[in-house]
C-alpha cells in the first residue's frame, strides 16, 4: 500500500512539475524584458539557497511568492560546491538544481549569479580556499591556472543546471556574468573569457553584468546587458543603462538594498520602510525591473562567513545571522516591511494575478535551562601533528578552515616581546597551558610581552580563521593562521608542531563528566522537546565559539555581539532527546544554555 501511495504521489509531483515546466521563450527585448513575446517586469528578491536549509527552501521560496515576486535571485558560491580541488559536491544542501526546481513549482522564475565571484559577505567571496596553495596564482585575473580551474567547475555546475534553463523547460532566465566587477579592475577581455566560459559549459539564457553606477564604465561588457546596484533614482537609472547600452534598456536594478548586513562588534542594521517604500513604488510604477537584495538573508552558518578590510578600514568578519533586516526574517516570518512591500507590488500586478495567503508566523519555543554536564578539553583532541621549523599558513599545511594550534618549547629564561606577524585572525596565547593573550585582528593586535622561567616553557598558539576577505583590494592577500612567522625580540623562533582542526564535524570528540580546567573546550548536553518549534540558543553569557545540534552546525557566536542567539529551525530538532556540542574559547567553566523563542541581533557588549 505505502508503495503505491508513493508512485501516486511521484506522478502528481511529475506532472505538477510538467504543468510548470511548459515551454516559454524569454528574452531581452529593445527596451522591456520579454517573455513569450510581452512585456515582462522583473520583480524579485535575492535569497541564497545555501544560507537556507534545505528542509525550508519551499517554504521560503512560497514565502518569495505570497510576496509579489515573481522572480528569486541566487548566488551560486563555488567554494561551497568544490571544497576540495576536484570534487564536487551538489548534494543534500548544495543542490542547487533542486532549489529551481522548487521555485519553478512555486511559480517563480530563477536568475542565478555563478559566481566565480560573488562577494554576499560569504568566505573568500565564494572562491575555494585551495586557490591560496597556487604560488603565486591571482583570483579575478587571467591567470592561466584560475581560468582552466574555473572552467572545470562551470563545466559540473552547467552538468546541474543547463537542464533548467528556460530554453529546455525550466525557470532559470537569465545568468550573471562576475559580479560587481568594476569595483575591482577593467579588463574586458577578462569578462569576455567568462561569457565564453558560461557558454561552452551550457548556459544559452541571456548574460547580464551588474556593477554600481561609478563602477560601471569598468565593469560592463558590450553586447552584454548592464544592470545597476544601489540606484532607485528612475530618471538616473535609465540615463546611466542607456549609457552603456547603446541607449536603450531594459532597466533592471539588479541590487537594491532595503536593508544591509551585520558585522561583529559592530550596530544591528535596521533600516525601516518608511523610509524607501516610496520609492519602491516609483521604480515598480515606472516599470523599471529590480531585485531585492535580500528578500530573505538567512544565516551563515558554520566558517563560510566572509570579512571586508579596505586600505584604510579595519579587518570586520561578518555575524552567522544574515537577517539583513530582510522583509522574510531569518526564521522565515513575514516582518512589516514585507507587508509593506507586498502592497506595493499589488499595485502593479496585472489585475488577473491573485497572490496566495500570506503564511501565519511560525511557531517558536523556548527550552528552559539546561546543563552541559559533559566536556573535552580541546588540547585532549590532538591529532598527529606537523613538525616544520617556520610556522605554515592554514593553506599551506592543507587545511582551509577551522583552527589551528602552534607549539613550541622556548628556552628560558628571557623576557620582551613576542610578535605573531601577519596573524590571521584570531589568536588564544598560552606558556605552560596558561591562557596570557588574545589577540584579535580587528583591533590590529599581534604581538604581548612574555617572561619565560629559567627551565624553558610551552608556547601554544591557538588560530581561528574568523573569514577570509570577500571584498576589495586584499582578495588575493587572504592566507589564513600565521602567515609570515613569530620573533621573540626580533628573533625567529624555530621548531613547531602543527595540530589541526578543520571543525568539519565533531563526530571524534570524547566526552567525560570531569570538569573543564582551562583552555577552549567541547561542552556536550542533550536537551528534550515535546513540540518542535523555531528557537534560538542564547550565547549571550558565553565567550566565543560553535555550536552544533544533532550533527548540524548552528553557527559562529561571540559575545561582543550585536548577535547573541543562534537560529535554529524547527526542522533541525527531533520530538524527544536532542543532542548539543558547542566549541567555547574564551570561558571554559560556562556550562548552562538555555532556548529563546526570539532572537537578540542588536546586543553589543565591550
Amino acid at each position: 500500500m505505502k508503495s503505491q501511495i508513493f508512485y501516486l504521489a511521484a506522478c502528481f509531483s511529475l506532472l505538477t512539475f510538467g504543468l510548470n515546466a511548459q515551454s516559454h521563450i524569454f528574452k531581452i527585448g529593445h527596451d522591456e524584458f520579454l517573455l513569450d513575446g510581452k512585456p515582462f517586469q522583473i520583480i524579485s528578491g535575492e535569497m541564497h539557497f545555501a544560507r537556507i536549509p534545505r528542509e525550508c527552501w519551499r517554504d521560503r521560496l512560497h514565502m518569495a511568492k505570497a510576496m509579489g515576486l515573481n522572480t528569486v535571485a541566487t548566488y551560486i558560491f563555488w567554494n561551497y560546491h568544490e571544497t576540495e580541488k576536484g570534487k564536487y559536491n551538489f548534494k543534500d544542501n548544495a543542490d542547487v538544481a533542486e532549489f529551481c526546481r522548487l521555485a519553478q513549482q512555486e511559480g517563480l522564475w530563477v536568475i542565478i549569479r555563478p559566481s566565480p565571484y560573488a562577494c554576499a559577505e560569504w568566505e573568500f567571496g565564494g572562491y575555494p580556499w585551495w586557490l591560496l596553495r597556487e604560488k603565486g596564482l591571482k583570483v579575478r585575473s587571467q591567470d592561466p591556472r584560475f581560468m582552466d580551474m574555473s572552467t572545470k567547475y562551470f563545466a559540473a555546475l552547467g552538468k546541474q543546471l543547463v537542464p533548467l534553463q528556460v530554453t529546455h523547460g525550466g525557470p532559470v532566465i537569465m545568468v550573471q556574468i562576475e559580479n560587481e566587477y568594476g569595483s575591482y579592475d577593467k579588463d574586458k577581455v577578462y569578462l569576455s573569457k567568462y561569457r565564453d566560459i558560461y557558454r561552452e559549459a551550457g548556459f544559452d539564457v541571456d548574460l547580464y553584468t551588474c556593477d554600481g553606477p561609478s563602477q560601471m564604465p569598468a565593469g560592463y561588457l558590450p553586447g552584454i546587458l548592464p544592470a545597476v546596484n544601489g540606484l532607485d533614482n528612475v530618471k538616473e537609472v535609465k540615463e546611466l543603462i542607456n549609457k552603456y547600452n547603446d541607449n536603450h534598456g531594459p532597466y533592471f536594478i539588479a541590487e537594491w538594498y532595503p536593508a544591509w548586513f551585520d558585522s561583529w562588534g559592530l550596530k544591528h542594521h535596521v533600516v525601516p520602510y518608511q523610509e524607501f517604500i516610496q520609492t519602491y513604488d516609483s521604480v515598480l510604477a515606472a516599470g523599471l525591473s529590480i531585485n531585492i537584495y535580500m528578500a530573505h538573508g538567512g544565516t551563515t552558518r558554520w566558517f563560510w562567513n566572509g570579512a571586508n578590510m579596505g586600505r584604510r578600514d579595519p579587518y570586520s568578519p561578518q555575524t552567522s545571522s544574515y537577517d539583513y533586516d530582510a522583509p522574510i526574517d531569518e526564521a522565515g516570518n513575514a516582518t512589516p516591511k514585507f507587508y509593506a512591500m507586498r502592497d506595493v507590488i499589488m499595485k502593479h500586478l496585472p489585475k488577473d494575478v491573485i497572490l496566495p495567503d500570506v503564511p501565519g508566523k511560525k511557531k517558536a519555543i523556548a527550552i528552559p535551562e539546561i546543563r552541559l554536564s559533559q566536556s573535552s578539553p580541546l588540547f585532549d583532541n590532538l591529532t598527529s601533528p606537523i613538525a616544520v621549523s617556520a610556522p605554515l599558513s592554514f593553506e599551506d599545511f592543507g587545511q582551509g578552515y577551522g583552527y589551528m594550534l602552534y607549539r613550541t618549547s622556548i628556552k628560558g629564561p628571557v623576557k620582551g616581546l613576542l610578535k605573531i606577524s601577519r596573524l590571521r585572525d584570531y589568536a588564544l596565547v598560552y606558556i605552560d597551558g596558561r591562557q596570557i593573550a588574545v589577540l584579535d585582528r580587528r583591533l590590529d593586535q599581534d604581538s604581548l610581552e612574555v617572561s619565560i622561567p629559567e627551565g624553558g616553557a610551552l608556547l601554544d598558539i591557538l588560530v581561528e580563521n574568523n573569514g577570509r576577505i570577500n571584498y576589495g583590494y586584499y582578495l588575493n592577500d587572504n592566507k589564513q593562521g600565521i602567515t609570515e612567522k613569530v620573533t621573540l625580540n626580533g628573533k625567529d623562533i624555530r621548531g613547531w608542531k602543527m595540530y589541526g582542526f578543520p571543525m568539519k564535524n565533531v563526530d571524534g570528540v570524547k566526552f567525560s563528566a570531569t570538569t573543564a580546567k582551562g583552555g577552549p573546550v567541547y561542552r556536550r548536553g542533550v536537551f528534550t522537546v515535546n513540540e518542535l518549534g523555531d528557537t534560538y540558543v542564547d550565547l549571550s553569557k558565553w565567550g566565543k565559539g560553535h555550536v552544533w545540534i544533532n550533527g548540524r552546525s548552528i553557527g559562529k557566536y561571540w559575545n561582543i555581539g550585536p548577535q547573541q542567539t543562534l537560529y535554529v529551525p524547527a526542522q533541525w530538532l527531533k520530538k524527544g532527546v536532542n543532542d548539543i556540542i558547542i566549541i567555547e574559547e574564551l570561558k571554559p567553566e560556562q556550562e548552562v544554555i538555555q532556548f529563546l523563542d526570539h532572537p537578540v541581533l542588536d546586543e553589543l557588549k565591550p
